[in-house]
C-alpha cells in the first residue's frame, strides 16, 4: 500500500508495529465468509431431526448438544465476526431461551444474500435499509397472525414445552417433562400491579446421573446436595421448622491480636468450660426459637453439632448463598445474621425435611413447603452427558413457558411463521421502488431458509419442499410448515408444534442487527498481539510507533 509522507518527505506512521489492516471490499467479504462459515457449524443441528455435537476442550472434557448457544460457547471461537454471532445467540439464550441456532442461522442466510447484491454493486448502506425494512414487516406479519393465550391456560404452556424438547435427547419423554416446566415455571409466577412475573432462578435445578430421564421430577421445595452434618441427628423430620442462619455456630476469633496466659490445668478447664458454655447458648437460643432444623450458610463447630443432635436438632452447613435465597422464598423463612435476632417468625416451614440416598450421595429434601416460591427439578439419566444435555432441554422449556406466560401469544413451528412471513414480505417488496425492493426481496429469501434447513436436515428434497410450501401459502394455508416425521409439508399447528411468538420476534430481531452490523464494517485494524522484542526479529531497529499507515 502507498505510505502518506509528510511535505518533507517523512514517512507518518500511525498504528502500532504488528498491527493489521484490512479495508473495502477485502474486509466485508472476509468478515461475511466467517459469519456464513459460523452459521454452517450449527446449520445441520436444526431441528427435531437435526444432529449433535461433540465438542472436547483443552482438558478433555467432552460436552455432547445441538443447542447452538452451548456449541458456539464451547467452540472458543476467535474471530471478531464470528464472536459477534456467538454473542447473538447468547443473547437470544438469555432473553427468550430458545431459537439460538435459528438465529445464527438466519443472520448467516442474510449475510450470504448480502454478499450476492453486494458482487451485483449494490452499497452495503441500501442492502442495511432494506433488511431493516423486510425485518419490520416480517414482525408486521407476525402480529397479524398470532394466536392469542390465556397464561392461566396450560395446554397451549405444555405444547410449547414439548416442541422446544422435540429436537432433543430428552424428545421421547417430553410430555412428562413438559408437564413437570409447566407446573415448576407456573409454582414460581407472581403477579405485580396486575402483571406476571416469572424468575427462573426460583426454579433450582439438579442433576444426578443414574436411572433414567423418565426418573426426573419436581420437588416443592429445595434439594440441597448436602448431608446432615453430624450421625446422631435425625434424618427425618414432619412440620419441620427451619432456622436459616449466616453465620458461622462457632467461638469467634477476636478481629485484633490476643494472648491468653494459662498457668495451671484448672485455668485450661476454666477457659474450655466457658467456650462450652457459650457454644450451649447458641444451641439454647436455636432451640428457644422452636426451631428443629438448622440450615448455616457458614460452618458449625463440633461441640455445637454435639449439642444440637442432643437437642434432636437436624443441622447443615456451608449452604450455597444462592440456596439460602432459595429457602426463604421457599419456606417463607428469614435468613439472619445474629442468633440474638432469631424468633419463632423468622422460622421457615416444610412438611418434611428428609435426608436421603441419591446413588452414591447423601441429599436433603426440604419438601412440603407453604405456598411455595421456589422449587427444586431433580434430573435423573443415563450418564453424566445424559443429565447435562437434559438440563439445557429442560431449560429451554422453562424459558419458553415462561416467554407465553409473560407474552400469551403464540404461532405454529415447523418454519410455517417464517414461510408465511417469507411469502408476505415478498409480495409488499413489489411496492418498494429503487435497489432496496432486491435487499427486501433478499431478507424474504432469508427467511425461508430455516423451513428449508428443517427439511434438508431431515433427508428431505429441499426443491420440491420449497415449491409445496410456497404453494400452500400462496393459497392461504398460513400455518403449513415441514413435518420432518412424515416427509411432507403439514398444518403444525394441528400437529400441536407450538411456539412462542416473542421467541420468533427475537430471532428476527437479533440476526437482522447481527447482519446489518457486520454489512456496516469496511475497515478492520486489528492490533498486535503483543510487542516486538527490541530491534525485530532481524536485529533491525525500526522507527518506534509500528506500522505505517
Amino acid at each position: 500500500m502507498s505510505r502518506p509522507v509528510t511535505t518533507t518527505g517523512q514517512p507518518i506512521i500511525v498504528l502500532k508495529e504488528g498491527s493489521e489492516r484490512t479495508r473495502g471490499r477485502e474486509a466485508q467479504t472476509r468478515n461475511i465468509q466467517v459469519a456464513k462459515l459460523v452459521a454452517e457449524i450449527v446449520r445441520t443441528s436444526l431441528g427435531p431431526r437435526g444432529m449433535d455435537k461433540m465438542l472436547v476442550d483443552s482438558f478433555g472434557d467432552v460436552t455432547i448438544t445441538n443447542d447452538g448457544a452451548t456449541m458456539l460457547k464451547e467452540m472458543d471461537i476467535e474471530h471478531p465476526a464470528g464472536k459477534m454471532m456467538v454473542e447473538i445467540a447468547k443473547t437470544v439464550d438469555t432473553e427468550v431461551g430458545d431459537g439460538t441456532t435459528s438465529v445464527v442461522v438466519l443472520a448467516g442466510k442474510l449475510l450470504e444474500l448480502a454478499e450476492d447484491l453486494i458482487r451485483k454493486g449494490i452499497h452495503p448502506t441500501v442492502i442495511i435499509d432494506g433488511y431493516k425494512q423486510g425485518a419490520a414487516k416480517a414482525l408486521e406479519v407476525l402480529d397479524s397472525i398470532k394466536i392469542d393465550v390465556k397464561p392461566e391456560d396450560t395446554e397451549p404452556l405444555k405444547k410449547v414445552a414439548a416442541t422446544a424438547m422435540g429436537s432433543k435427547l430428552v424428545a421421547g419423554d417430553r410430555g412428562a417433562l413438559a408437564d413437570l416446566a409447566v407446573e415448576a415455571v407456573l409454582a414460581v409466577k407472581e403477579t405485580r400491579d396486575k402483571t406476571p412475573t416469572v424468575d427462573l432462578d426460583d426454579i433450582k435445578i439438579e442433576k444426578k446421573p443414574g436411572g433414567s430421564i423418565s426418573d426426573t421430577n419436581i420437588v416443592k421445595g429445595i434439594v440441597l446436595d448436602k448431608e446432615v452434618v453430624h450421625t446422631g441427628m435425625p434424618k427425618r423430620i414432619k412440620n419441620a421448622k427451619i432456622a436459616l442462619v449466616n453465620r458461622a455456630l462457632e467461638v469467634q476469633k477476636t478481629e485484633f491480636d490476643a494472648r491468653i496466659n494459662i498457668s495451671s490445668p484448672e485455668q485450661m478447664k476454666l477457659f474450655m468450660d466457658e467456650e462450652k458454655a457459650m457454644m450451649k447458648e447458641m444451641v439454647d437460643k436455636i432451640k428457644a426459637s422452636g426451631a428443629n432444623v438448622l440450615i448455616s450458610q457458614k460452618g458449625i463447630d463440633d461441640a455445637v453439632q454435639h449439642f444440637l443432635a442432643k437437642e434432636g436438632i437436624l443441622a447443615i452447613r456451608r449452604a450455597k448463598k444462592s440456596d439460602m435465597e432459595k429457602l426463604e422464598r421457599a419456606t417463607g423463612g428469614r435468613v439472619v445474621t445474629n442468633l440474638e435476632d432469631l424468633s419463632e417468625k423468622d422460622l421457615g416451614f416444610a412438611a418434611l425435611v428428609e435426608e436421603r440416598k441419591i446413588e452414591d450421595d447423601k441429599w436433603v429434601f426440604i419438601e412440603g413447603c407453604r405456598n411455595p416460591k421456589s422449587v427444586t427439578v431433580l434430573i435423573r439419566g443415563g450418564s453424566e452427558r445424559v443429565v447435562d444435555e437434559a438440563e439445557r432441554s429442560i431449560h429451554d422449556a422453562l424459558s419458553v413457558v415462561k416467554d407465553v406466560v409473560l407474552k400469551p401469544a403464540i404461532v405454529a413451528g415447523g418454519g410455517a411463521p417464517e414461510m408465511e412471513a417469507a411469502f408476505r414480505v415478498r409480495e409488499w417488496a413489489t411496492e418498494l421502488s429503487g435497489r432496496e425492493q432486491l435487499a427486501a426481496i433478499a431478507f424474504a429469501d432469508a427467511l425461508e431458509t430455516i423451513p428449508l434447513t428443517l427439511a434438508e436436515n431431515a433427508g428431505l428434497d429441499v426443491v420440491d419442499i420449497e415449491v409445496e410450501l410456497r404453494s400452500d401459502h400462496r393459497d392461504g394455508k398460513k400455518w403449513f410448515g415441514v413435518d420432518v416425521f412424515n416427509a411432507k409439508t403439514a398444518d403444525m399447528l394441528k400437529q400441536d408444534v407450538i411456539e412462542p411468538l416473542s421467541v420468533k420476534e427475537q430471532i428476527i430481531n437479533s440476526a437482522t442487527e447481527a447482519a446489518t452490523m457486520i454489512l456496516r464494517i469496511d475497515d478492520v485494524v486489528a492490533a498486535s498481539a503483543m510487542s516486538a522484542p527490541p530491534g525485530g526479529p532481524e536485529g533491525m531497529g525500526g522507527p518506534p510507533g509500528g506500522m505505517e499507515y
